[in-house]
């Protein structure tokens, strides 16, 4: 249903049936633990940066802007680069860290 590289690629599907139809929904999708996820770097945001080009500059890919966003623990991700000189964490999404902490 998803792109593998979609962070609702592993989400659960559920159906409801209402009026004879049926429909498919996906279930709700809660934030990792930032500390479970493996930190692969860090950046300082600057003036103009935005999540998708950090992402496709840190992780290769504009469209895994969400894995920085679960990183930092982001609710709203635009608000992560609002303030020039910030520190972010880059994480690989899904995968536990193996100890090494922050960089």
């Amino acid at each position: 249903m998803f792109e593998q590289n979609s962070r609702y690629v592993d989400i659960e599907t559920a159906t409801l049936t209402e009026d004879g139809r049926t429909i498919t929904f996906i279930r709700r999708r809660f934030l990792p633990q930032a500390q479970d996820l493996a930190v692969v770097g860090q950046v300082t945001i600057r003036q103009g940066d935005r999540l998708d080009l950090l992402a496709g500059q840190q992780l290769g890919v504009p469209e895994l802007f969400w894995r920085i966003a679960d990183a930092n623990g982001a609710m709203d991700p635009l608000a992560l680069t609002e303030v020039p000189g910030r520190k972010l964490l880059i994480a690989v999404g899904g995968i536990p860290d193996s100890g090494g902490g922050t960089p």
